[in-house]
């Protein structure tokens, strides 16, 4: 005993300061996709590059004019697994930034769009950014005592989650788990993992729902007491992620059962975990769209 209590005083407190104060993410950690759409030229090379069909392409005649075509580029967070390709593709206009906090109760939210047009000397322009994805808050410095208010006013003292592995890779678990340790200790915002659905009040899904779990996510879902939360973990539970939508998966949770917040990432770090649990929350009972897209016009001009 006397052992124990002098190394836990040696080490000290060694739980994560997050959310109180929001870490740097290490150098090397791929966050956010950031296309500098001032930058892009169209040329299609991230599209090529990316393995998931996060970044497309559209491309449609512009009747305005019979010799130009309208291209519309298209990002959805939703289905990046944040693998870097599309910056080495194109490292002129796209970088991986630090920014993880991309929780949203709305897909829509995860979509950032450009819409450009490409005249027959293959001269572009810019047209508009049609929606922009939300960037990353920074005004998080008590999202912990926000949690806490939240979870008392909506569950009593307490929120009890059920994590269902819906045939992920068991990436997304790995940083589940990891929420429970001594660094991140998710249990000091009265936030507690069950063992079963009916103990539960919200149902954290990894995984893009195989077909053999599609009855199994169905009865668990209706076993989980109403009022409940149901938040889709990474990007295999948001789109399908690596594992798309096939004869064996159903490529997303929302396909099965209804979703109320989305955290993506491949899988997305703890802290990204907390932050979407805190969406799902702030959301509750409501299930209305948060789209904050944006239109404005842009001066770039170039050649592809």
């Amino acid at each position: 005993m006397l052992r124990i209590l002098k190394r836990a005083l040696t080490a000290g407190v060694v739980t994560d300061s997050y959310p109180a104060i929001t870490a740097e993410p290490p150098d090397g950690f791929r966050g956010k996709p950031v296309i500098d759409f001032a930058r892009c030229t169209a040329c299609d090379r991230c599209v090529a590059a990316c393995p998931t069909d996060a970044i497309t392409v559209e491309t449609t005649s512009d009747h305005h004019a019979i010799d130009t075509v309208e291209k519309t580029l298209t990002l959805n967070y939703g289905d990046c697994i944040f693998c870097g390709e599309c910056e080495a593709a194109c490292p002129e206009a796209v970088h991986l930034s630090k920014e993880f906090q991309l929780a949203t109760i709305s897909k829509a939210d995860l979509r950032t769009q450009a819409r450009y047009t490409v005249d027959k000397d293959g001269v572009f322009a810019l047209a508009e950014i049609v929606s922009q994805a939300p960037s990353q808050d920074d005004r998080l410095e008590e999202i912990g005592a926000t949690v806490r208010e939240k979870v008392r006013q909506l569950f009593g003292r307490s929120l009890h989650i059920r994590e269902v592995d819906a045939g992920s890779c068991n990436g997304c678990e790995v940083e589940i788990t990891a929420l429970n340790n001594p660094i991140y200790d998710i249990e000091r915002f009265g936030v507690h993992f069950v063992a079963s659905p009916r103990h539960a009040d919200m149902l954290l899904v990894t995984g893009p729902v195989t077909r053999n779990m599609e009855i199994a996510l169905k009865q668990t879902y209706e076993a989980t007491p109403d009022p409940k939360l149901v938040v889709a973990v990474g990007a295999c539970a948001i789109g399908g992620g690596i594992f798309g939508k096939s004869y064996a998966t159903w490529g997303g949770v929302d396909t099965v059962i209804p979703v109320d917040a989305f955290i993506p990432g491949c899988p997305p770090r703890p802290e990204a975990l907390l932050h979407g649990i805190l969406v799902a929350i702030d959301r509750y009972p409501h299930r209305s769209s948060l789209n904050t897209g944006s239109s404005h016009k842009e001066g770039a001009k170039g050649t592809t």
